[in-house]
């Protein structure tokens, strides 16, 4: 045992201490435990050498007085519309490990699209002193002081940084699967009004199908109002749709919880997917992969999307006066999986033909 360890015994590990302990400054060492900006000039092996000790020594930095010298209170404010088990689950996954990593806690409120509360949220985390904001499908009303990253917010506003994805590029892996399947009559989803992505997906959508010459036929159309995160969300209104009609061979689904709904809405109805239609969902949520049959998708990359708005907003915390970016977009990928299969022949097509056929037999006979 060293002369420096046997000192350790009997003294509180503080920041002065674990400096002695390392022949460094106690401002070298708080630069490195705080990942302040300045610790960028203080070499790799020194900072190796200091985060080493630290844990070696169980050193714990004392917040408190970080939060007085620093004056920040080291949380964010995380504003969602609710608790879900896909969507949310995915992305706030990538948010805590970037925010735990920095050393970071977090205050969670869910609005549930209620517009009072999406008011007084910010302002009730604001009280706390809450360094900045991430919103997952959310926007605020009113602007606030502090940085703001928005995960899927789609609308712009002084301050804000919208972390994105590329949605005409969503549209178009999806329907150019179900055009190269033999897809022509396609049943559409489009989200709950509170869903920021809502109307975004859906211009992006009906903009790719003209460009495609694929026809929406408003009767094939069906808009979730339901604030439901099971499956519940998408089994009515495909029950609903089959007592209508089933003059269509494909469904593309809001989300992928929708997307089971559906499928389990077309079983009970005696119909098999992707024998007699194919279902597109949207997320990639864990279970997709696991459903029967297994879900193709459109998988927004979630846990990175997560991890990438909580990074930035750290940055913009810790570097207030560096410009930052509005926008940033990420790409999704279709996985192709046992829920789409190649178009049936439709009833009304085989009548139509028939019929066709009857009126050329009689004007021969004639």
């Amino acid at each position: 045992m060293t002369r420096k360890t046997e000192r350790l015994d009997d003294k509180p590990v503080n920041l002065k201490v674990l400096a002695e302990y390392l022949d460094l400054s106690p401002a070298t060492v708080s630069l490195v435990m705080n990942n302040a900006p300045g610790a960028k000039s203080i070499t790799l092996a020194t900072r190796d050498r200091v985060l080493a000790a630290a844990k070696k020594l169980d050193y714990r930095p004392n917040t408190i007085a970080r939060s007085l010298r620093t004056r920040q209170t080291f949380t964010i404010g995380v504003i969602v519309p609710e608790f879900s088990e896909g969507y949310f689950t995915m992305v706030m996954n990538g948010v805590e490990q970037s925010l735990m990593q920095a050393g970071y806690l977090h205050y969670v409120v869910c609005h549930q699209g209620r517009t009072d509360l999406i008011d007084e949220y910010p302002r009730m985390l604001l009280k706390r002193s809450v360094d900045g904001f991430l919103l997952v499908n959310t926007s605020l009303n009113e602007p606030v002081n502090q940085p703001v990253v928005s995960i899927s917010g789609h609308r712009r506003m002084p301050g804000v940084t919208n972390v994105v994805l590329d949605h005409d590029r969503s549209a178009t892996l999806a329907l150019k699967h179900l055009y190269e399947l033999g897809h022509r009559r396609i049943a559409f989803m489009k989200g709950q009004r509170h869903a920021l992505d809502s109307d975004t997906r859906w211009e992006s959508i009906a903009s790719i199908a003209r460009k495609m010459g694929i026809t929406i036929f408003p009767e094939l159309c069906m808009y979730l109002e339901k604030n439901s995160w099971s499956p519940e969300l998408g089994y009515p209104i495909v029950r609903d749709l089959l007592k209508r009609t089933q003059d269509f061979t494909a469904i593309f689904c809001f989300n992928d919880i929708a997307a089971i709904g559906a499928v389990r809405a077309l079983a009970d109805a005696g119909f098999s997917c992707p024998k007699d239609f194919s279902v597109v969902g949207f997320d990639d949520i864990a279970s997709a992969m696991y459903q029967t049959p297994s879900l193709t998708t459109v998988r927004q990359p979630l846990h990175r999307m997560g991890e990438t708005a909580a990074q930035m907003l750290l940055h913009r915390i810790q570097f207030p006066h560096e410009a930052y970016p509005e926008m940033v977009t990420f790409e999704p990928e279709l996985m192709v999986r046992e829920s789409t299969g190649a178009a049936r022949r439709l009833p009304i097509l085989r009548s139509r033909m028939k019929a066709r056929a009857t009126r050329s037999g009689g004007a021969a006979k004639n």
